[in-house]
């Protein structure tokens, strides 16, 4: 009797271990569908997202926790978006289109995207809003660019306002190359001189003038 109550037992607890796998398989890979996306917009989830460009999918990898570290050395080109800034939605119809055609040539290239509604203060993330917090983002859109090298990052620049698709090639294919001229103690000349205010500045001239 003690043996065939022993055998019961492990039939049962087998049967148990083999249906939590099972779940818990099911529940993995639901996540890991749900967690991908074609496009990050207004209607997308607050968080961190990653470009994979062999799947053409942006990927949610942090939703909650400290703000975004990059964890492998190489080139970060970070895009801070707020669904409710539509200037990210024009940024949007350059920075999807050029992330696709770039992301699988560049080698060591992160392209990562941080989203929340509105900066900090408005985010459902906690990594998001900490994000916008450490990194200092007051504008939307910005672009952030990260050399890491030996766990820390060496060398960054940012770039406020809606980058074109020429503007994009200039700033992202040439980082590392500035990115080593600073390392060297060179001097180095950014590509697009514009921040906020000289886009209004922009702006308002093409107003002024009829859009010349």
């Amino acid at each position: 009797m003690v043996i065939s109550n022993y055998l019961l037992k492990s039939v049962g607890i087998g049967v148990v271990e083999e249906v939590r796998r099972l779940v818990d398989g099911v529940v993995r890979e639901f996540l890991r569908k749900v967690r991908r996306f074609k496009e990050v917009g207004s209607k997308s989830l607050h968080g961190i997202y990653i470009y994979d460009h062999v799947r053409d999918e942006w990927v949610l990898v942090q939703v909650d926790g400290g703000y975004f570290e990059p964890r492998r050395e190489g080139y970060y080109v970070i895009y801070f978006d707020n669904t409710k800034c539509p200037a990210c939605r024009k940024y949007d119809l350059y920075w999807f289109p050029y992330t696709k055609s770039v992301a699988g040539r560049l080698g060591g290239y992160y392209f990562i995207i941080v989203l929340c509604e509105w900066f900090a203060g408005r985010c459902r993330s906690e990594a998001a809003s900490s994000s916008f917090t450490f990194y200092d983002i007051h504008a939307s859109p910005t672009t952030l660019l990260l050399h890491v090298k030996g766990g820390k990052v060496v060398y960054n620049e940012k770039y406020e306002g809606v980058l074109t698709a020429e503007e994009l090639r200039k700033v992202v294919e040439g980082f590392a190359d500035r990115a080593e001229k600073a390392e060297r103690g060179e001097r180095v000349e950014l590509p697009v001189k514009r921040g906020g205010e000289e886009e209004l500045i922009d702006l308002l001239r093409k107003l002024l003038l009829g859009g010349g």
